[in-house]
């Protein structure tokens, strides 16, 4: 009776519930499939319509079956198990789990139930009980967890197109609680880096070698290695299970969850084992991530299931890095899967070890950076943005911070889904220190008028190096308030200290700064992001005059207090530079910039007096007439001392 009716449902039939009838419908692999099961489910017949199948209701103690599993290369291994009962509800579902013995020479060699067995099918009678999907961590490796078949075959009936649900996850006290993941292609500091962030998703990278037969595309059976892989390309990064069972080209695998995000994109990979690594919590295949081969598209709680042939939403990375020291250049080209919770952390992994492997080397450095996010929206313009970075400990973390920040904020955002058609990434690293300190500025007028141009000369100097000037103006907001106005003097990464100070005091940290941003909508967010300022920039900015101020500090040289002590007309030099240099054009920002070489450090701050154009001008005659005073004072005072000086000589 049970392939009668698996004949009949693959002859185009579909039992219709609500009306009693039987419809011909234009067969596909997702109607299919749905078909059986739904048809199987409903009659209440699975275990007589599916005669390659066993259900839980036919289980007894005692019953011994094989399992499958490849324990070297891609040859199949068989091993030995045997029931010692149905553990009820005790799936991630709230489905039975059959309690296993597992034994025999291939289980021997492995150490025990190692994970990448996940999925080794079970057959009694020559009939699938499930997968071997978990273990207990005290048992030696030799007592595990099948997942029924009856379970996994509900994963064909989910609805691709259905909102995302999160999956139950299985309870705790069982194995596999970290999923391993093979790490081809990374550097030694990639993969530390790496594993510490993929700490957040419980999963433990390993690095593993390549085979020979990584590029042969061959086709999925039960038993056989499987891959579920996140990134691909000159990176691949997986994990590796076992195959349970296959319909054309429909596979069901691993018996457990992979991540638990439902719908899923993962790339499908044929996998080679080269052995089983031992270890005193739980021992693990070593496999590389071989031929692509299609798309896990379901990632649930009875396990995985893919299609072959079937080619997954990914986003490509292409990263550029040139080593100023070696004047050596290497690219980057990646496939990333199109996860919006997962893509930040890819991308940051996988810049860092281009970094890493083009520098070859740990340490202090100087990167300049610039990267482009392209929307799938080809109507929107890309996210551009351009940074520079010195870090004294690890330049490759310091340097994918930001792409890392900005992917987090945007894929969280409350407005909208922001899919990203490629990320493109160009990178410049020395060992040098390219930093600079502002020294000081002066600046004129002092008093001014809203709508005026203040005309700023800074003075800097580079890390061990020369002294150089950069010049920039500011225009005063035409709805700045008459009195007094402070402006601070910076480089693009630098928290002006009165900020600092009154963080500490109100104990605000990043979390409930972030938190008390309030954005009106995407647009609002993405222009906040975009003109955020440059670590390699100097930036003129109105401070807010109800934050507090400090005194100059004569010993750090973090904040100075800056002030332009001699009044002059505008300079001559400043009207033809004034269009060259690179500024924002926002006539009434609060903000103005320049860029530079170096990243740029300290602070300080300027005072202005803004007053109505008809009280300015009278107000710059008198302090114009008390600078006189004052510059001759000092010229009457240098002409004594000389005096005085002359007549010591003589005598």
């Amino acid at each position: 009776m049970g392939k009668l009716l698996i004949k009949m449902i693959k002859s185009l039939l579909f039992l219709n519930d609500h009306k009693g009838e039987i419809f011909v419908m234009k067969w596909d692999k997702k109607c299919k499939l749905t078909a059986m099961i739904c048809c199987a489910l409903s009659l209440g017949v699975l275990s007589t319509a599916f005669a390659e199948f066993m259900s839980v209701s036919e289980v007894k103690e005692g019953m011994h079956g094989i399992g499958k599993t490849v324990i070297h290369g891609t040859t199949i291994d068989t091993f030995d198990v045997d029931v010692l009962g149905v553990m009820k509800n005790r799936g991630a579902n709230g489905g039975d789990l059959v309690l296993v013995k597992v034994s025999g020479p291939v289980i021997d060699s492995s150490n025990g139930i190692a994970h990448g067995m996940s999925g080794s099918p079970v057959y009694i009678n020559n009939k699938l009980l499930g997968a071997v999907a978990y273990g207990f961590s005290q048992s030696g490796g030799r007592i595990g967890m099948v997942t029924p078949i009856e379970d996994m075959l509900k994963i064909w009936a989910i609805d691709d197109n259905k909102v995302q649900v999160d999956t139950l996850k299985p309870s705790k006290d069982l194995i596999p609680l970290n999923t391993p993941l093979m790490a081809t292609g990374y550097s030694s500091s990639g993969l530390e880096y790496l594993t510490k962030k993929m700490k957040n998703f419980q999963m433990v990278p390993y690095a593993a070698a390549s085979s020979s037969e990584d590029t042969t595309a061959m086709p999925l059976v039960p038993g056989s290695s499987v891959a579920a892989t996140m990134v691909t390309g000159d990176l691949k990064l997986g994990a590796i299970g076992t195959v349970t069972y296959v319909d054309d080209d429909h596979i069901l695998a691993f018996g457990h969850p992979f991540m638990s995000k439902g719908n899923t994109d993962y790339f499908m990979h044929n996998s080679y084992i080269f052995t089983v690594i031992p270890s005193t919590y739980s021992p693990f295949k070593l496999g590389s991530i071989g031929a692509e081969i299609g798309t896990i598209n379901q990632d649930r709680g009875a396990g995985i299931g893919g299609i072959s042939g079937r080619i997954p939403s990914f986003i490509p990375l292409h990263t550029t890095v040139f080593d100023e020291d070696l004047h050596s250049r290497k690219d980057l080209n990646v496939r990333m899967i199109n996860n919006e919770k997962l893509l930040p952390t890819l991308t940051a992994t996988s810049v860092y070890n281009a970094i890493s492997n083009t520098i070859d080397r740990e340490g202090e450095g100087t990167v300049s950076l610039t990267y482009s996010l392209y929307p799938k929206d080809i109507k929107k313009k890309p996210f551009k943005k351009s940074n520079m970075y010195w870090s004294t400990k690890d330049i490759s973390s310091r340097s994918v911070d930001e792409i890392y920040n900005v992917l987090d904020i945007l894929s969280e955002n409350r407005f909208e889904k922001y899919d990203i058609r490629q990320i493109q990434v160009d990178m410049s690293v020395t060992k040098e220190r390219k930093t600079a300190q502002i020294l000081d500025a002066t600046a004129t007028p002092m008093i001014v008028s809203p709508g005026d141009t203040i005309y700023i000369k800074a003075r800097l100097q580079a890390y061990r190096g020369d002294i150089f000037y950069k010049e920039l103006t500011f225009r005063v907001p035409d709805d700045q308030p008459y009195g007094k106005m402070i402006l601070e003097i910076r480089g693009g990464g630098v928290t002006p200290l009165p900020y600092l100070i009154e963080q500490q005091k109100y104990n605000l940290s990043d979390e409930i700064l972030d938190r008390l941003r309030v954005y009106k909508d995407f647009d609002h967010l993405q222009k906040v992001l975009l003109n955020e300022n440059q670590n390699n920039q100097i930036v003129v900015e109105i401070l807010d005059p109800n934050v507090s101020m400090i005194a100059k500090d004569e010993t750090s040289g973090s904040s100075t207090e800056i002030q332009g002590k001699k009044i002059i007309t505008k300079p001559e030099y400043l009207h033809e530079r004034e269009k060259k240099t690179q500024q924002n054009e926002d006539k009434n920002s609060s903000k103005s910039y320049v860029n530079t070489d170096y990243v740029i450090y300290g602070d300080g701050q300027f005072s202005f007096t803004v007053l109505p154009p008809d009280k300015r001008e009278e107000a710059l005659k008198q302090m114009v007439k008390k600078q006189k005073e004052l510059i001759a004072e000092m010229y009457r005072e240098q002409q004594s001392s000389d005096l005085i000086n002359e007549e010591k000589s003589s005598d």
